[in-house]
């Protein structure tokens, strides 16, 4: 047990706890909490659906990226100037929000929500960098296992939190502003935390064209650069179909209430998955990236096959939490492991731009593949069968890791190669 809990005391990834709260703080203040408030205020539905636009900022994030790579704030270093630099004004813009009335000023609301999910994905890039940089290999698994844990933490804050403090305490104004003081305390967190010991993370692109430019043409230049890219769009493929519509299929295709199936989802799976994060580092550190990697996707594959169970035992409400609970539980360490992988290919020079540019292409299959072909099949042959085929898919991404042991082995002992485009 000890053991497990070593890797996690580490003054570069015990940080990344509260610095990952941080990070997952803003989303829910311009999402469902911002939808929250403004249903409460009796703005029209049509103007609520106008508000989920807001959010498009995390989706493009990598646009911008690169910006985040060639240019050095003066102040705390490349990584860390950054992430107290969104910080701050996140803490301004939020606090701002704080001041605005949804029934009376929507427009302006909307405009500064636009803002600090802006500012959010900025500090989310400078942070993924951050996390890359700062890590030892070896302690990749336990850092990206407990900035998960600090993002789920930062979500349920801005979230559930916000609006119960908001509904039976400080109203919607006082908590937005109390919320933006918690951004100006993670600035100084940031400021507190441990710069890059890897030689080359301050060592910044010479010009915006190389900062946009060379990020592609160093990892294209890699040996199976276009596996790699197969490996990220499909390890968490299986996982992607089978949650696609699990709401969905809890609650017509089993039988259950929306009620327990809430209560089950925003309670239980969140448990779960931070626990199999938590895990998951713990683990990572004794078998490494690669024996990590194949066990976790093994795990994720064969937990789809509990809603296969629950899909043959409908209104069975042990087997459902049980179910749930698993799956979401092998799904918190096939996020650990992943994100481990994706800090391991990025190259130092451009942790921003790459990392920004793989997380994107991680989301093709859950946005592109597995939300618009769920429905179809599940029309086509039911649930029990789609779930059995979700397992089924989620194969050809262990195959390929299968084929890339040798390279995924050889990132547990060094980075990303190094290249001679910066200084």
């Amino acid at each position: 047990m000890i053991n497990l809990i070593r890797p996690y005391l580490s003054p570069r990834v015990y940080p990344l706890l509260l610095l990952g709260l941080a990070s997952g703080l803003p989303l829910a203040l311009t999402g469902g909490t911002l939808q929250a408030w403004a249903t409460v205020e009796d703005v029209p539905l049509t103007d609520i659906g106008f508000l989920t636009l807001v959010g498009a900022a995390y989706t493009f994030k990598f646009l911008w990226a690169p910006f985040i790579d060639r240019y050095v704030p003066p102040f705390m270093g490349r990584r860390r100037g950054w992430m107290a630099l969104s910080q701050v004004l996140l803490g301004l813009t939020i606090c701002g929000m704080g001041f605005l009335d949804p029934s009376r000023s929507l427009f302006w609301l909307a405009a500064l929500a636009t803002l600090v999910a802006f500012l959010s994905a900025t500090q989310d890039i400078a942070f993924d960098a951050y996390s890359a940089d700062v890590l030892r290999p070896e302690e990749r698994a336990a850092g990206a296992a407990i900035r998960t844990l600090g993002y789920r933490i930062g979500m349920v804050v801005s979230g559930g939190l916000a609006i119960w403090l908001a509904a039976v305490w400080m109203g919607w104004g006082g908590m937005y502003l109390f919320m933006g003081l918690l951004m100006f305390g993670a600035a100084v967190l940031t400021w507190l935390a441990p710069e890059p010991e890897v030689a080359g993370a301050n060592v910044a692109p010479r010009t915006l064209y190389d900062a946009f430019t060379v990020p592609f043409q160093e990892f294209f230049s890699r040996k199976g650069a276009i596996s790699i890219l197969a490996l990220i769009v499909l390890y968490k493929l299986g996982d992607a179909f089978a949650g696609a519509l699990s709401t969905t299929f809890l609650i017509r295709g089993a039988g259950f209430s929306p009620e327990v199936v809430g209560a089950v989802n925003k309670i239980l799976a969140v448990i779960a998955t931070i626990i199999g994060a938590l895990i998951g580092g713990g683990i990572m550190s004794k078998l490494g990236l690669y024996r990590s990697l194949m066990l976790f996707g093994l795990l994720q594959a064969l937990s789809n096959l509990m809603y296969w169970m629950i899909a043959l035992n409908p209104q069975n409400l042990p087997l459902m939490a049980l179910g749930v609970g698993f799956e979401n539980l092998c799904g918190g360490l096939g996020t650990a492991a992943f994100v481990a992988l994706l800090m391991a290919l990025c190259h130092v020079q451009f942790t921003a731009s790459q990392f920004a540019l793989l997380s994107a292409l991680s989301a093709v299959g859950r946005v592109f593949v597995a939300g618009p072909l769920t429905p179809p099949i599940v029309d086509a042959y039911g649930w029990p069968v789609f779930f059995v085929f979700t397992f089924f898919i989620a194969l050809p991404g262990l195959l390929i890791l299968w084929f890339m042991r040798a390279s995924i082995k050889a990132l547990e002992k060094d980075p990303a190669p190094a290249s001679d485009t910066g200084d």
